[in-house]
């Protein structure tokens, strides 16, 4: 879908920010370029549109050199997310979505009734179509640049470093919001981040850029962590990234245990006691929220004074958030929830840390079965 041939893009005849860059990004996959400040990987994300001129090699778009086609037109068949949102403060957030259609030649009101049913498919408030950028979250703007990137259903999606201003909560909120999305419209994405963890959360592949466009490892995010190609992408991605590792294996047999549990309507009973050293508090509905220590029952009458209950483990999730889930407890359980947010049970560390192990010790056995 897109290639790099040698592509190699220099300043004033200095050190190149881009260093003969050759790679392919598959059709409705999510690449990501990650790496360090200096490594070449927004300048690499923005010569795909031409936004950048490389100074020598080829950028192919389904076969054919960008450099052949008129640059604003190559833009506007592209989706473009940035940092900042980019949104235009005098327009509102329809009008803002509307823009690539309307350039496109687009009729107004096509293109607001294209931008009305992207506010959904984003996950925004269709309310929210007639305020103006300034009236927004830092959130929800970057949910509108994403809504005015996907308008003209653009085959190839570019996102500069798109979730990195907002908090870590949001992060995460956007990061699910887009692996929802590309599972549903399968567009190539080429995402742009700092941060290794998001690149191993949202890419199909990974391209580990190293200070000066080098080009250190192009892989599966798993095999980025299990097998680093060298020093550089071994100190990159960091000490603890036997862990990262864990988000590839499947808490499937993670056994989960049932679990006492008071409701929120109950604290304010003297009457109900609790029997478990550490009872899980839910609501109505069975969402936990926190931990009741036995020896204090007495004292706690609401929510508010529950104990913090750490991550919450989806059932059927990775390894890692089981294990993150049991050792982020208070209690030493990890909170099992199912996809609508009910507690089913808690996970146990020493029962996860087996799964690990048995993990380890299949992989060293098919590695030596392979090997022989």
């Amino acid at each position: 879908m897109i290639e790099f041939r040698n592509v190699t893009k220099s300043y004033d005849a200095g050190r190149p920010a881009v260093d003969d860059l050759t790679l392919a990004i598959e059709r409705g996959r999510i690449t990501v370029f990650v790496g360090p400040s200096g490594c070449g990987k927004t300048t690499s994300l923005r010569m795909i549109n031409r936004m950048v001129e490389p100074t020598s090699g080829q950028i192919l778009l389904d076969g054919q050199d960008v450099a052949q086609q008129k640059a604003a037109e190559l833009r506007r068949s592209m989706g473009y997310v940035m940092q900042s949102s980019g949104l235009m403060p005098h327009r509102t957030v329809l009008d803002n979505i509307a823009t690539v259609p309307r350039l496109n030649g687009v009729a107004r009101s096509a293109a607001r009734a294209r931008a009305k049913e992207l506010l959904d498919v984003v996950g925004l408030a269709s309310e929210l179509g007639s305020r103006y950028p300034g009236q927004l979250s830092g959130g929800q703007q970057q949910r509108v640049g994403v809504a005015r990137a996907l308008a003209a259903d653009p085959p190839v999606l570019l996102m500069d470093e798109p979730f990195s201003a907002v908090d870590p909560v949001v992060r995460a909120e956007l990061q699910a919001e887009l692996i929802r999305l590309q599972n549903d419209l399968a567009k190539t994405i080429v995402f742009v981040t700092h941060d290794i963890d998001e690149a191993t959360i949202l890419g199909d592949k990974v391209a580990v850029l190293a200070v000066g466009g080098r080009l250190a490892q192009y892989a599966a995010p798993e095999e980025i962590l299990r097998a680093p190609v060298d020093d550089f992408v071994a100190g990159f991605v960091g000490r603890d990234r036997g862990f990262r590792h864990l988000s590839f294996l499947d808490g499937d047999h993670v056994t989960i245990h049932p679990i006492e549990t008071i409701e929120t309507s109950q604290l304010a009973d003297p009457t109900v006691s609790v029997r478990s050293p550490w009872t899980l508090l839910v609501d109505p509905e069975g969402r936990p929220h926190g931990w009741i220590p036995a020896a204090t029952r007495a004292s706690i009458t609401s929510q508010a004074e529950a104990v913090p209950g750490g991550s919450l483990y989806t059932r059927g999730g990775s390894l890692r958030s089981a294990l993150d889930a049991a050792l982020s407890s208070p209690s030493g359980l990890g909170v099992t929830i199912d996809d609508d947010g009910r507690a089913v049970g808690v996970v146990r560390p020493a029962e996860v840390f087996d799964l690990i192990e048995a993990g380890r010790l299949d992989r060293g056995r098919d590695h030596f079965n392979t090997a022989v």
